[in-house]
């Protein structure tokens, strides 16, 4: 028995349906107890967007067809560390079908291995005890079943003892990471992995595709206006018709840039973007067929969509939205070359979105510790900065993976910097000098975010033991530059007990400068009275500043200079 590419495509459905499912299960498993979405969302969202990709896909597609689309919207649609992980392992996934019609036994234990590989190389400072682990002992268990022909195996056969592997390592990661161990857990990205491949084997075994619960359970949602054609009168729209396309090449010289080209000399707000598989474009344009007829000479079409955008602007109830899961639209700019450096950051929160935009950011994308953006967000607002070099804060740590990916798709060059936290990111731009080359630049910025303290307080999710600290939920977390300090439960108390430690361990002994930059959650007037008992606290040889930044989540983050 093999695989047929609609089985794999529903099983790609399944897959996504039951991570979906038990999202909150895996996030439950995150040993740090900050409130985040973390592991199981970042999973569940990622193989979404392939999700929504297969659901177009008709007919009788191959396993080599299928897999190429999910590993493409796996790769733009990857959220945080564990999502992009994700997409990497499905994209060498799919580099072990090319060619095939239908996959057998054999087939998708090299598939898996090629993921495994293409995961691991991926990653800096692989950590075992994780996904990756999870994911390799399963591909080493199905190469050596592999290797054994007398076992004549099916697919769904083997689809089985790649998930019981699978489990059998999952059970294992606790006596890997002594964090797991201590907490009595599982790793939630190995447990991700498992929900999606036993949604999969449904399929494959059963013929049964495991339904969505979210689905089943939510209401319509009406569209509002918004995005790029909401700021428009329906007289100032010079392009009337908003069209988006994606190519599947079938053509080796297919020549995504002969077509951008076409394209904005029929209209403008033009994006096309590309990898081995497709080419994804958007254009605003009074002559829809003529782009669509240009296409076609590149490869077959899938995902098309013309909307009239004067008939939406006087209907904002159908408007479109162009803002996919609340992100902001980034219209396509072209490189300007007069403008060497250009900058996008990621941040949460009206006032520190303002911070970065202030100092010169181009483009901000919505995001943080709470919700992480997708590789298409970020390459979004990359395309949106026209500067022939474009720098990246990613300002988390669950991000930086996601950046470097829309590095790679970029159609311009592209700079990551690994700044970790808003202050870092904050320090970067205050240590960028127009006057100096890139190479520059960067060694400067580095520097300066380096030499940056950075404190935050926020609360635990739920009750955890971590690190020593037996933490309730509702109590107050205090973080050292991501580490956890301390917990208590009077606000004030912990903002200036960790603001003192800031100052004292700082590798900058001429700290002479602290940043209080404030939530949603506080009021003013709270925020004035414990800026006081800071300074207070620090003497007058410190100058404090307190900063509306309206960020979720975290009620102070704190910066020492």
């Amino acid at each position: 028995m093999v695989i047929k590419g609609s089985q794999l495509r529903d099983a790609f459905i399944s897959g996504a349906n039951s991570i979906s499912n038990c999202r909150q299960k895996v996030d439950a498993l995150n040993v740090f107890p900050v409130p985040d979405g973390d592991t199981g969302t970042n999973m569940s969202m990622t193989i979404n967007a392939a999700k929504r990709e297969l659901e177009t896909l008709k007919d009788e597609p191959t396993v080599e067809q299928v897999s190429k689309k999910a590993a493409s919207a796996l790769l733009r649609g990857a959220r945080g560390n564990s999502g992009v992980i994700l997409s990497l392992l499905f994209r060498g996934f799919s580099k072990g079908l090319e060619g095939k019609t239908q996959a057998d036994a054999a087939d998708i234990a090299q598939a898996l291995s090629l993921g495994v590989t293409a995961a691991y190389k991926a990653v800096m400072k692989p950590t075992e005890g994780t996904i990756l682990t999870v994911a390799r002992l399963a591909a080493e268990h199905a190469q050596e079943l592999a290797q054994q022909p007398e076992m004549e195996m099916t697919a769904a056969q083997m689809w089985k003892e790649i998930l019981v592997s699978a489990k059998d390592a999952l059970a294992q990661t606790p006596e890997m990471l002594p964090v797991l161990k201590k907490a009595g857990v599982v790793d939630a990205g190995g447990q991700g992995f498992v929900e999606i491949w036993e949604g999969m084997l449904s399929v494959i075994e059963n013929g049964e595709i495991i339904p969505s619960q979210e689905e089943a359970q939510a209401a319509p949602k009406e569209k509002k206006a918004q995005g790029i054609a909401a700021e428009f009168n329906g007289e100032d729209i010079r392009f009337c018709y908003c069209t988006e396309f994606i190519i599947n090449k079938d053509r080796a010289d297919a020549d995504p840039l002969s077509l951008r080209a076409y394209l904005e000399s029929i209209g403008d707000c033009v994006v096309v973007v590309d990898d081995e598989e497709i080419i994804k474009c958007h254009v605003h344009t009074n002559e829809p067929g003529n782009a669509i007829q240009a296409a076609l000479k590149l490869g077959y079409l899938t995902n098309m969509k013309i909307d009239n955008m004067k008939e939406q602007h006087g209907d904002n109830n159908t408007l479109v939205d162009l803002e996919a899961e609340g992100q902001e639209a980034f219209p396509y700019q072209a490189v300007d070359p007069d403008k060497e450096f250009g900058f996008v950051a990621v941040a949460a929160g009206d006032g520190v979105k303002q911070l970065f935009l202030d100092l010169g950011v181009d483009n901000v994308v919505s995001g943080g510790q709470t919700m992480n953006p997708s590789t298409d967000d970020i390459l979004s607002a990359i395309h949106a900065t026209a500067a022939k070099r474009v720098f990246v804060l990613p300002n988390n740590k669950n991000i930086i993976m996601a950046a470097e990916q829309a590095a790679n798709l970029a159609d311009r060059k592209v700079y990551v910097l690994q700044t970790v936290t808003v202050p870092q990111g904050l320090s970067a731009m205050l240590a960028f000098d127009p006057e100096q080359d890139r190479k520059q630049n960067m060694m400067n910025m580095v520097k300066a975010y380096e030499k940056v303290g950075t404190g935050s307080v926020t609360f635990a999710a739920r009750d955890s033991e971590f690190e020593g600290h037996n933490i309730k939920k509702g109590e107050l977390l205090a973080l050292e530059n991501g580490k956890m300090s301390f917990v208590d439960t009077d606000l004030k108390k912990t903002v200036v007990k960790l603001t003192h430690n800031l100052v004292r361990k700082s590798p900058n002994k001429d700290s002479s400068f602290v940043t209080l930059i404030y939530g949603e959650d506080i009021s003013e007037e709270q925020a004035e009275e414990i800026r006081g008992a800071v300074a207070e606290k620090l003497g007058d040889n410190m100058e404090v500043v307190l900063i509306e930044g309206k960020q979720p989540v975290y009620y102070f983050i704190i910066s020492v200079e």
